[in-house]
């Protein structure tokens, strides 16, 4: 099975404060979950106007208006992490701010719907870390039938899986594929983008990718079609992580924007994936810097489409042609 064209993919990790809840507080984090309502409306116009497909992997809590109503939606079996912290149930009884700009984005999912070429994936209904110790795969398949059917409430089939924390869990795909999921995002096939318990190793692991960001070091993990086709629920892999400015960061940025156009140039060329991720909220400060690299990046594509017919997909729409 080949493409005809090389395809951008985009995904994005739609979670606000209940993907980093078990690392930050809000204080800490506030002004990136508040500027998500502004980063999202601007990454959607230079969707649009450029023509990019993308597919928002969005927490299932997100789609409630507050705190009540998602109590009245909470999954049979939840997850007995041996590590309490990481369980948002207990959170959801006393949060540490209702307000609800930091947890619930109902009106966002709108927008986003509203914008053509746009798909609603799943980050599963609670940020679900589906390789850490005490959870199991009867807690996920509840977690995943509660995000689909809150999605069905709002006339959403989902077709797209993002795991939280990339925390792919093999053994977790067949439940996918037997509750209708037909894909999900992987992670690079390069050790240092493998999840690992190990400290040490972990430590090694982020240096490898921040230089990665920068120079090719893990080469451009581009993909073919027919690569993604191996079994269901296909898996499209990432290929890079599209990483926010950093003022400390900012000399090397013309490295890291030209790292993600060459790759982009060899699907492009190879006719190939290229699959381009992140979260809103690592947009939420210095937005405007963020949009300018973004915008870029996008200015790029459409030269590729011009010279080689490269297009956008996003991953329902790639899962179509497997």
């Amino acid at each position: 099975m080949q493409l005809t064209s090389g395809v951008l993919t985009v995904s994005l990790d739609l979670e606000l404060y209940w993907g980093v809840r078990d690392k930050r507080t809000i204080e800490q984090y506030k002004n990136n979950l508040q500027g998500v309502s502004q980063a999202v409306p601007a990454m959607l116009k230079i969707f649009d106007n450029c023509q990019i497909h993308s597919t928002w992997a969005t927490v299932g809590f997100l789609f409630f208006d507050g705190f009540d109503t998602l109590k009245n939606h909470i999954p049979k079996l939840i997850p007995s992490y041996d590590n309490p912290q990481l369980s948002p149930y207990e959170y959801i009884y006393s949060p540490e701010n209702e307000n609800a700009i930091y947890h619930f984005a109902p009106e966002l999912i709108k927008q986003i719907l509203g914008t053509q070429g746009q798909e609603i994936g799943t980050h599963t209904f609670s940020h679900y870390y589906c390789l850490e110790r005490g959870q199991t795969a009867a807690q996920f398949k509840e977690d995943i039938i509660t995000s689909i059917s809150i999605a069905k409430d709002n006339d959403i089939t989902l077709k797209s899986l993002v795991f939280p924390r990339n925390q792919c869990n093999p053994s977790y795909l067949l439940i996918l594929k037997d509750l209708g999921i037909r894909c999900y995002r992987g992670n690079q096939s390069v050790w240092f983008y493998k999840t690992t318990s190990n400290r040490f190793k972990i430590y090694l692991q982020r240096l490898f990718r921040l230089l990665d960001t920068y120079v090719n070091i893990s080469g451009h993990n581009t993909y073919l079609l027919k690569d993604c086709a191996d079994s269901a629920p296909f898996n499209f892999p990432s290929s890079h992580f599209l990483r926010p400015y950093n003022s400390k960061l900012a000399i090397l940025d013309r490295l890291r924007i030209t790292r993600i156009k060459r790759s982009m140039t060899d699907a492009a060329v190879h006719k190939k994936i290229f699959h381009l991720w992140w979260h809103p909220h690592n947009f939420g400060v210095n937005t405007d810097k963020n949009m300018a690299i973004l915008q870029e990046i996008a200015d790029h594509y459409r030269t590729l489409k011009s010279k080689y017919n490269m297009t956008s997909m996003n991953m329902g729409e790639l899962s179509h042609h497997l």
